[in-house]
């Protein structure tokens, strides 16, 4: 498979590595604009976007626009993210956008879902995500720590909404906190005068990030659509 990289920063390289040890090459490392390339003649068959928020929505667009079907984990941009869909269907390509990769992470998603639907009823608990990265990361709250309360307010009628650090009795407060070299923890806690209930996600590494936006590029390859991580692992599971 030949993969485009938008973004060749330390993610971008440990996807590099990752696709390269899988059997993949790599056709272009894109830093900046990938406009400036011309795309028809590399052959690209996916294309692997970790790059900065500001550059995100036209990156991806210019590759479905292109033909190119696209793997995305840059956070910070989806306020564009129903038009890149619109895009990506006018043109017959393939995207799958996640707030994270990890395929550890994409279970630990599924757990969330299941407790929080155990939980909702349980007036006497209240809920609190926290989430702690590397000094480097641009965006706060983190987009896993987002979705991981979308998951909890989906579930449950009472919750409005999420804020960070602080919120109100009908919203889940996410605490974001910024350590050297944390490559990322998530902890969803339901807490009582009586118990206190926790689930944890730790990555040891950018290592679990990486392979599994390589895997979903290879689930991507020749697909047409838009799809999930959900996609990805139930096509795993079914192996």
């Amino acid at each position: 498979m030949k993969i485009a990289l938008l973004g060749y920063g330390r993610m971008g390289k440990a996807i590099e590595e990752i696709a390269m040890n899988r059997g993949h090459e790599i056709v272009l490392k894109v830093s900046e604009d990938i406009a400036t390339y011309e795309l028809d003649k590399l052959e690209i068959d996916v294309a692997i976007d970790f790059s900065i928020p500001s550059a995100a929505y036209k990156n991806i667009t210019t590759c479905f626009e292109n033909g190119i079907p696209v793997v995305s984990g840059t956070t910070g941009w989806l306020d564009d993210y129903e038009k890149a869909k619109k895009i990506c269907d006018k043109n017959n390509s393939g995207f799958i956008y996640a707030s994270n990769f990890s395929l550890g992470v994409n279970v630990f998603f599924e757990l969330n879902k299941k407790l929080a639907d155990m939980m909702k009823g349980l007036e006497d608990y209240t809920v609190e995500i926290e989430e702690i990265h590397h000094m480097q990361k641009l965006d706060s709250p983190s987009g896993t720590a987002i979705s991981l309360a979308q998951q909890i307010i989906e579930k449950n009628s009472k919750l409005k909404g999420w804020q960070l650090d602080h919120a109100d009795s009908d919203e889940i407060p996410i605490f974001a906190k910024r350590i050297k070299d944390v490559p990322g923890t998530h902890t969803v806690t339901y807490d009582s005068t009586i118990d206190k209930i926790e689930i944890i996600h730790s990555a040891k590494s950018r290592q679990g990030f990486a392979l599994g936006a390589v895997v979903a590029a290879e689930y991507l390859k020749d697909k047409t659509g838009v799809f999930t991580m959900k996609d990805v692992l139930s096509s795993l599971f079914e192996n």
